[in-house]
């Protein structure tokens, strides 16, 4: 939640505790290798070629050593700086909007369109939708991208995030309307800010070859990340790496 989204609602404290653990082991399953996937379905009014795959998308679409970076929960507080220092640095990133922060902040997702990066449907107000059902989460989807394209009329939404990583029925709904379900390899941590050296050292690990990353520009005060960001793109780009984006199926 960033400091001017005094209105979305939340889950309780613990609820919230028991799906960032959730999150956290995913991550770590992820990181061993193990693919998630939801079997593609028909869906009416979709065809094969409007469709993307329901495979979650956890690498780039590149071997060797790339890496793609991906921010969620904006556009925050911290939105413009990660901008700043993307450009600094010439990287492209994917931003995985709510929609509620989009119609709080709709000229900064056309900067974030304007100078180059790519969007990601991250729900309206970052609910779980593992439970619900197809329908809800096309009404859910589908809102969020109408706010999108509120801000930036005709956008393209290439992939679609889960909050929390509960996917349910959504990885194949959003494949449906044309998203990529969007995973992770390595998520950071920064939803709690442990300080800055703390995330650098674990975004320096987190970049390994092919690895999707798993960030935040809203939700909160990010300050600590765009250091981290800051600090970790010039030494890995010294070192030949490139910034990529991820998969598309």
């Amino acid at each position: 939640m960033t400091p001017t989204d005094t209105t979305t609602p939340r889950a309780p404290h613990r609820l919230r505790r028991l799906r960032r653990l959730r999150r956290t082991l995913l991550s770590a399953l992820l990181a061993g290798g193990i693919a998630l996937t939801a079997a593609p379905a028909a869906t009416a009014g979709s065809t094969g070629a409007d469709r993307a795959q329901a495979t979650i998308v956890t690498s780039t679409g590149r071997g060797g050593n790339s890496v793609a970076f991906t921010f969620d929960d904006g556009p925050g507080a911290n939105t413009p700086q990660m901008l700043d220092v993307l450009k600094k640095n010439g990287v492209k990133a994917v931003f995985c909007l709510w929609g509620d922060h989009v119609r709080q902040n709709p000229d900064m997702v056309r900067r974030i369109v304007n100078e180059g990066h790519t969007l990601c449907n991250h729900s309206m107000q970052h609910q779980d939708m593992g439970g619900w059902s197809a329908d809800q989460v096309r009404q859910n989807l589908e809102q969020t991208n109408n706010a999108i394209r509120q801000a930036v009329p005709g956008a393209q939404i290439p992939y679609y995030r889960a909050p929390y990583g509960s996917w349910g029925q959504s990885a194949d709904v959003a494949a449906s309307m044309g998203m990529t379900p969007l995973g992770w390899r390595a998520d950071i941590a920064d939803w709690q800010p442990p300080g800055a050296d703390t995330l650098t050292q674990r975004l320096r690990q987190a970049i390994t070859p092919g690895a999707v990353v798993l960030m935040h520009d809203g939700g909160g005060d990010r300050s600590q990340t765009v250091t981290a960001v800051d600090r970790v793109i010039p030494e890995f780009k010294g070192q030949g790496w490139s910034f990529d984006l991820p998969a598309r199926q």
